[in-house]
């Protein structure tokens, strides 16, 4: 049986864990006046991916 390539996007956004993969959050990049400080603070987190998305997360890391 061949090698199977890992999806490249998502070898950078996601990490494997113990409980699954972990990921940065989106919407940090610009536009961040109109943002509370709250809002940004909390997007500065990584977190988990959802249990309904972990197995297509998984699918694109074969070896992760």
């Amino acid at each position: 049986m061949p090698k199977l390539k890992s999806n490249s996007g998502a070898s950078k956004r996601f990490k494997k864990t113990a409980n699954g993969f972990k990921h940065k959050q989106s919407f940090r990049r610009h536009i961040l006046t109109k943002k509370t400080t709250k809002r940004k603070r909390q997007l500065r987190a990584t977190h988990q991916v959802e249990a309904s998305d972990q197995a297509a997360i998984a699918r694109l890391l074969p070896y992760a």
